[in-house]
Parts: C-alpha cells; sequence; structure tokens
C-alpha cells in the first residue's frame, strides 16, 4: 500500500523562505475547532489540540483499514484573526487574537468515516465543538517563515503593506499559517512556518 502525503502533492503546502508567492489554493476540507486568546496560555487552544490530532488519527486508520488508502497526517494548521490587525505584526497581541486549529482532512475521506473517528475519541475534551468545514481560500500570497512565531511580525508587515500593494492587490479572508515543525521537538530558530493571505485584486 502506497502512503501518500498531502504537503508533498499539494502545490500550495510548498512555499520559499524570503520569496512572496502568488498560489492559486483550491478548496480543501479541515477538522475545524474555533477559540480564542493566546495560544502560549489558553488552556482552550492546547484542548483544541488535543482534540484535533486523536481525531486525525484515528480517520488515517480508518482510511487505511477501510478504503484501502493510506496517508501521512497532515501538519496542524490555524487561521488567526484580530480586530486589530496590529495585533499581529507590530502590537504582536495575542491576547486579542481569535483562531481556528484545524487539520487537513484528505479527498475521499468522507463525513461517514469522520463520525467514526469523532466516536473512537471520545474522550477528546473539545469533541463538541469539533466541525468538518471547507475552506476555499482561491488566490493566495505566501511564504515560508523560518525561525520563532514571535518573529513573524515584520515578515507580515512586508506582506501586508508592501508586497500585496504592488501587485495590484488587497487582503481579505484571515490569516492561515501551517506548522511545518513540530514546536514541541524543533528549536525556535529552525521551525518552518507557512504564511498565507488570501487577496483579491484590489
Amino acid at each position: 500500500m502506497v502512503k501518500s502525503d498531502p504537503k508533498k502533492e499539494l502545490p500550495s503546502y510548498r512555499s520559499r523562505a524570503g520569496v512572496f508567492d502568488l498560489v492559486e489554493v483550491p478548496p480543501l476540507r479541515y477538522l475545524m475547532i474555533d477559540g480564542a486568546g493566546d495560544p502560549n496560555t489558553s488552556t482552550e487552544y492546547r484542548d483544541a489540540l488535543a482534540t484535533l490530532y486523536p481525531v486525525a488519527y484515528r480517520l488515517k486508520f480508518l482510511s487505511k483499514r477501510e478504503l484501502g488508502r493510506d496517508y501521512v497526517v497532515p501538519p496542524l494548521e490555524a487561521l488567526w484573526d484580530a480586530a486589530d490587525k496590529a495585533a499581529f505584526t507590530s502590537a504582536r497581541d495575542k491576547s486579542q487574537w481569535t483562531w481556528t486549529a484545524m487539520i487537513l482532512v484528505p479527498d475521499g475521506v468522507g463525513d461517514e468515516l469522520v463520525s467514526r473517528a469523532k466516536q473512537q475519541a471520545a474522550q477528546a475534551p473539545l469533541l463538541d465543538r469539533l466541525r468538518v468545514g471547507t475552506l476555499a481560500e482561491g488566490l493566495c500570497v505566501q511564504t515560508l517563515h523560518i525561525g520563532s512565531y514571535d518573529d513573524e511580525g515584520p515578515v507580515l508587515e512586508r506582506m501586508h503593506d508592501e508586497f500585496i500593494p504592488s501587485r495590484g492587490l488587497r487582503m481579505t479572508g484571515i490569516h492561515h499559517e501551517i506548522y511545518l515543525s513540530d514546536a514541541r521537538r524543533v528549536e525556535p530558530s529552525k521551525l518552518r512556518t507557512i504564511l498565507r493571505q488570501p487577496v483579491v485584486p484590489a
């Protein structure tokens, strides 16, 4: 059985450090949990991850056993928003952030299998808030950030204030991050994170 890897198969999961790329992102389905507050201190955010991962792994095992299709569990992702966009860039005031923590559901894995995976992860803390949603981002600007999450501010300022206007675009949708590294095992200076911003013509 060949094990697929969404990170290698979907072009939108590839990005370059130090370069802002324009990419067209197709509609994708995710396991999602919404919340708010500083992810470093919020028990809600930790509980969201403690719910997403057990369901995602059970879904993988069900897919392998019942669909004959094995895959690498996709990376953690999150949408981040705030009423004051400076909370992301210059201020980095995480207490103002709202978020949606997400893990991709590969194509061909249906809602019935997701429901069964949730049943098998019955002890997960935020299971009642987990949903499956489709994100249709379309045209996006993205780059690979290497380093601490707290060092993203200047990169996002250049993306928002320089690159996007210079291409005749404006921001739409919500700031999106894809965590290619496991923050529990990788030192902050070596973390690899895709930073993505949906855009439309200005």
